[in-house]
């Protein structure tokens, strides 16, 4: 694991797991770069609540609101499956608020 990427991407950052890459130009100039980032199957998100998007909503605001932190947003794109943040925030769709990728939800309490 490359340590540099941890400290330019932390672990709330969703580029934080993409590997690295150099591409080799010429014989001495090495250019660094991350591989591309694809949007998890939405299979891998329990959904714990709905957000029906009103006029005025933005995303940051909408994560801040359930997520406590704006800058989530991306969270709230993968569980949706949208690369373009923008295309969520459609007056009556329903947002999925979900666990984080790959965690799963608390089973109801009888």
């Amino acid at each position: 694991m490359n340590p540099l990427r941890r400290l330019v991407f932390p672990p709330t950052s969703r580029y934080h797991d993409i590997e690295t890459a150099t591409l080799v130009v010429g014989e001495d100039v090495e250019i660094p770069y991350l591989r591309r980032r694809f949007l998890p199957p939405s299979d891998r998100f329990t959904t714990i609540q709905e957000h029906v998007v009103s006029q005025g909503d933005r995303l940051d605001n909408v994560t801040a609101r359930y997520l406590g932190d704006p800058l989530q947003f991306w969270r709230v794109c993968d569980a949706n499956h949208a690369m373009n943040p923008p295309d969520l925030m459609v007056l009556g769709r329903r947002l999925r608020i979900t666990m984080p990728e790959g965690v799963a939800g608390l089973p109801h309490a009888g």
